[in-house]
């Protein structure tokens, strides 16, 4: 199965949590009564007060026998090392900009960083049908942020997609009617890298985020650099202070995400993301590896 991991990253109120949800909507990731995008997206209580992103979400879509894992990034100052930890388990991000208001503080500080990682990007000028929205000029804003933040040649050749979140379309040229939101998916899995896919190497991965369950414990999630890792599968956590003592623990349960929900899974392969059960001691920034190949990736 090929894979596709994405960010996206916008400005406060640009639209990058409706979009997801016609996202999940037009792929049928959505069932009947579903819970809209927006409560997973945004769940944690201070999220919903100050109508921001703090903690990074993840959900998927599939696409033409694509698996499309979509992470929902922070986009504050306040909250760098969450950013750049979740840019960590992704290969292109989808940068969302209203066609009115053009880019935002929010979104030069995620650009930024993006672009230092090497990420491919693609520009979604999103609210085309807003009164007074003026799409062009927001490009040209945006290829100036891309100049501006010393994007590399490749980056600054960045594919635009002009979009309307709210009615769910897309197009990749403003004097083609959108109709719906099959150029974007089709320009994800274009200019977006395909994830790692070296399945038969030994399991590494980066914790990038925890999550919490009451009854499971601490959940380490990362995407798999390389290998297989099985439920049961015996492993390490290795320290990023290479002073401290390697923690061996047994994976007890495996997760993957689909549409808006965790999937309960017996195995998966490099370049998925997953949440794995049973590491007691997990920390962000720990590598978890094969018990006999303890090399540590670079954490944050």
């Amino acid at each position: 199965m090929q894979i596709r991991n994405i960010a996206i990253i916008a400005h406060v109120d640009h639209g990058k949590t409706t979009l997801v949800d016609k996202m999940l909507r037009q792929a049928g990731a959505f069932r009947e009564n579903q819970v809209v995008a927006e409560r997973v997206m945004d769940s944690n209580p201070l999220e919903r007060e100050r109508g921001i992103t703090i903690l990074a979400k993840n959900t998927s879509v599939r696409w033409k026998g694509t698996k499309i894992n979509v992470v929902d990034t922070p986009g504050h100052a306040d909250f760098g090392g969450e950013v750049e930890r979740i840019l960590r388990m992704v290969d292109g991000v989808l940068l969302v900009v209203d066609a009115f208001d053009g880019p935002m503080p929010q979104t030069r500080f995620v650009l930024r960083k993006a672009l230092e990682l090497g990420r491919t990007p693609i520009v979604v000028i999103n609210k085309i049908d807003r009164p007074g929205a003026d799409p062009m000029r927001v490009h040209d804003e945006v290829l100036d942020l891309f100049i501006e933040l010393e994007a590399n040649e490749a980056q600054l050749d960045a594919p635009v997609v002009y979009a309307s979140a709210r009615e769910g379309v897309a197009t990749l040229d403003m004097d083609v009617k959108a109709v719906n939101l099959d150029p974007l998916f089709d320009m994800i899995l274009s200019a977006v890298p395909q994830a790692p896919s070296d399945a038969d190497s030994p399991f590494q991965m980066l914790i990038s985020t925890i999550d919490f369950s009451p009854y499971l414990g601490r959940l380490g999630i990362g995407r798999i650099e390389r290998g297989t890792v099985h439920v049961g599968d015996q492993v390490l956590l290795l320290p990023m202070d290479t002073s401290q003592k390697n923690e061996q623990a047994k994976v007890t349960k495996l997760y993957v995400y689909e549409g808006l929900e965790r999937l309960e899974v017996q195995s998966a392969q490099a370049g998925e993301i997953v949440s794995l059960a049973g590491l007691e001691g997990v920390e962000i920034g720990l590598t978890v590896t094969d018990l006999e190949h303890p090399e540590r990736l670079a954490g944050i």
